[in-house]
């Protein structure tokens, strides 16, 4: 028989070995949520962005044309000669997130084509082209119109932009507006029917997805 001080010690994990696994996964958990976080905050940017650059789209094509781009009358002159004209009436009709239509397009689909030809923006030029619908971060549409989506907003132009969820609509309030997404120039809701104007809210759901509008 062996003997007793050379008997086979039972196999285990050591105290020491455990906490060891608990700190290298707490580091990998810790290392995905902060890496999440990277991600949501760069979308987030880069949807506040699109609400900023608009006003710049407007601006600088009024500089250049003496004209509001995607009602200009003259753009095939001012911006090339594959353009479509605007109806030249000082507003931007139609709803933010028309679809192209040919030259029977509304202003707000014009509107891009127009900042786009002029240098503006960057993006398709032909009204048939399937990427031409201007889309944020998260694959919404963007767009602009001359009415107020919501009740109570204020501006001359309103700029939309579809499909964003619920955590990144707070955010986007925070950063551009007041932080209270049913009021202010920036406002948040649900669209009630394909061309039906948006409901503001203040009641977010983080993981339901809404449009966000905001007046300049």
């Amino acid at each position: 028989m062996p003997h007793p001080h050379f008997a086979r010690r039972q196999s285990g994990f050591t105290l020491i070995e455990i906490a060891i696994v608990l700190v290298i996964i707490g580091l990998l958990l810790g290392g995905i949520l902060k890496g999440q976080e990277l991600i949501n905050s760069a979308r987030v940017k880069n949807l506040a962005t699109d609400f900023r650059n608009v006003p710049v789209f407007i601006y600088g094509y009024q500089d250049k044309f003496r004209a509001l781009p995607g009602d200009d009358n003259a753009a095939q002159t001012h911006v090339g000669a594959s353009a479509t004209n605007g109806d030249g009436d000082g507003i931007i009709g139609g709803n933010w997130d028309d679809a192209p239509n040919g030259a029977s397009s509304s202003n707000s689909v014009l509107f891009w084509q127009h900042v786009r030809m002029a240098g503006l923006a960057p993006g398709a030029t032909d009204l048939t082209a399937s990427t031409f619908q201007q889309r944020n971060a998260v694959g919404g549409i963007v767009g602009i119109q001359s009415t107020a989506p919501f009740t109570g907003m204020n501006g001359t132009y309103f700029i939309c932009s579809g499909s964003i969820l619920g955590k990144y609509a707070k955010q986007l309030d925070t950063q551009l507006d007041d932080g209270n997404t049913a009021t202010g120039s920036l406002m948040v809701g649900t669209v009630t029917s394909p061309a039906g104007a948006p409901v503001a809210t203040a009641s977010i759901v983080d993981s339901t997805a809404y449009t966000v509008c905001m007046g300049v």
